[in-house]
């Protein structure tokens, strides 16, 4: 048998993989209105997600969508303003981008930290460090 028949048998066999090829997904904000606040449910989960801490989430959402807003005692956001689920997808999408996803590798398997006052992704996959901004 040669090379090319090998080959042939070899990729016939070989089972397909089902899926999109992201590992990596946000879940999408489960948000209501409560009065004139944005009521984010799963926040607490989509923090955990993210491998990130909820007050610098909750920070960046804040700039993103030019409002103001807090985390209540059981975990949800609570935005000050009327935003729709995709609004707050998209800014969720803008953070994992810029704070969760190396920007070498596109793995999210990165890490904050702080380096002679600078803050940095490090990524535990490939090993890259890049600048954030704060």
């Amino acid at each position: 048998m040669d090379y090319e028949e090998q080959l042939d048998r070899a990729l016939s066999e070989t089972p397909d993989i089902e899926g999109s090829g992201e590992r990596f997904s946000v879940p999408d904000p489960d948000v209501r209105q409560e009065g004139n606040a944005t009521v984010y449910e799963n926040f607490q989960t989509t923090v955990d997600r993210l491998g990130r801490d909820e007050e610098r989430v909750v920070k960046f959402l804040q700039n993103e969508l030019g409002t103001s807003g807090h985390i209540d005692e059981s975990g949800r956001a609570r935005l000050t303003g009327e935003f729709r689920e995709s609004r707050i997808d998209d800014a969720l999408d803008a953070y994992a981008e810029e704070y969760v996803l190396c920007p070498e590798c596109g793995l999210p398997d990165t890490q904050l930290e702080r380096d002679q006052g600078a803050l940095l992704l490090r990524c535990e996959a490939c090993g890259a460090r890049s600048p954030v901004g704060e």
